[in-house]
């Protein structure tokens, strides 16, 4: 049996194979394949638009996808959500489809587009966020390049931002954000029902996000000696408890422990001086609570 999974091509093709060799699938694939190899003979990969996948999912063409939860709402996609996979092609945090219009643009509410023009991508997400505020616009797909057809061609803009500073680069003031989104793990409801496919497809979810939550975090190795042991646990967090193993000097213990990696920084000074030796921070592949 062979799961069929839809995964993105394009500007988050390079991010996903990264995430999935950090949860130990190695995927390649030439510049003009469509079909990438990957070293799990369960699994055949498609590469295709994000925007796509939700529709073959549905379908059943493909059993289980990656995909932004925006695309599934747009195409109105009957799936079943497994998990969220909170990455990009430039930052680890959930992406928003916001309403923007010129700076200088007498717009200064979602209120103020009745009856103006809007171009974007998601024309359903977005006539549906007017809707539920009572506006009536004229909104027209956007093929690309969207961001330059305001004020000329169009009043305002949905466009998808993560930082917003191309927004602020073509001289663009966001007016509200009309969706949230970040890629999702989603599967075929029946391939759901099925036991070989789901199982297949919550292994797949846990070692994906065990591996984005591993990005995250660092491991800390140290040598305390017993006698300052309670004033280093005291300042360590860890997913359970720390890992404490006895020396050959029984004096001395082992001291083992995960953290986030950005607290490591101001840590290691305060565990230095709290009396750990021999202090080792080293990455994670995957943690899986």
């Amino acid at each position: 049996m062979v799961l069929r999974l839809g995964l993105p091509k394009g500007s988050l093709q390079h991010a996903t194979f990264e995430l999935f060799a950090r949860a130990g699938y190695h995927v390649s694939a030439s510049s003009r394949s469509y079909y990438p190899k990957i070293d799990d003979p369960e699994i055949e990969a498609v590469l295709m638009r994000a925007q796509e996948i939700p529709r073959y999912v549905t379908s059943g063409a493909l059993d289980a996808g990656l995909s932004g939860w925006d695309w599934v709402i747009e195409t109105e996609a009957d799936v079943e959500s497994v998990c969220d996979l909170v990455y990009s092609k430039a930052t680890n945090q959930a992406a928003r489809w916001v309403l923007a219009v010129a700076s200088d643009s007498a717009i200064r509410s979602p209120q103020d587009l009745q009856g103006k023009r809007i171009a974007t991508e998601v024309v359903n997400v977005t006539r549906k966020y007017l809707s539920e505020r009572g506006v009536t616009a004229d909104v027209e797909f956007s093929w690309g390049a969207t961001e330059v057809k305001v004020p000329e061609l169009v009043d305002a803009i949905c466009e998808l931002t993560e930082t917003g500073a191309s927004l602020r680069a073509n001289n663009l003031r966001i007016l509200d954000t009309v969706l949230e989104t970040n890629t999702k793990l989603i599967a075929n409801r029946k391939a759901w029902g099925d036991p070989w496919k789901r199982g297949k497809i919550e292994t797949l979810s846990m070692l994906l996000q065990g591996a984005l939550l591993g990005e995250q975090k660092v491991g800390l190795k140290m040598n305390v000696a017993r006698a300052d042991l309670d004033g280093v646990l005291a300042l360590l967090p860890a997913l359970r408890q720390p890992t404490i193993s006895p020396l050959h000097n029984q004096d001395w213990v082992a001291v083992e422990t995960v953290l986030d990696e950005k607290a490591a920084r101001d840590l290691i000074p305060e565990l230095r001086r709290a009396g750990a030796e021999g202090i080792v921070e080293y990455p994670l592949n995957k943690v899986i609570p």
